[in-house]
């Protein structure tokens, strides 16, 4: 069976990432952080090991968060071993990517309707 692959970037194309295989994990994040970065009520991001992940292009930094310099799109936070990818950022929407968890959910707006079999944590899980 073929290895899944997924690409994404930035609005103004400048960044590109690709990777392969399928997340390590999957969630939603309602912590103020990842609200005021994506402008929205939450982050739907997913998790790669960096083995799986290449980018091309320049990104700059914000308290871990790469962006691009030139369109400003927030597309992922690279830490030592591991990729956390703004889900919006991928090529392909919708994506196939559930959520398993929900963090933070004791910021979690009240309007948005649950998520059946998904746990959810107050905080970070």
């Amino acid at each position: 069976m073929a290895e899944t692959t997924r690409s994404g970037g930035c609005l103004c194309g400048a960044v590109r990432y690709h990777l392969r295989g399928e997340p390590l994990t999957a969630g939603l994040c309602h912590c103020a952080d990842c609200r005021k970065v994506t402008g929205s009520a939450f982050l739907h991001y997913a998790d790669w090991h960096l083995y799986q992940f290449s980018t091309t292009g320049e990104v700059r930094s914000y308290a871990g968060r790469s962006f691009c310099p030139q369109c400003g799109s927030h597309l992922f936070n690279k830490g030592d071993e591991k990729v956390e990818i703004h889900l919006g950022t991928l090529d392909d929407a919708p994506s196939d990517i559930r959520p398993l968890v929900e963090g933070w959910a004791k910021r979690r707006e009240r309007w948005l309707p649950i998520l059946a079999g998904t746990p959810m944590f107050p905080a970070d899980p």
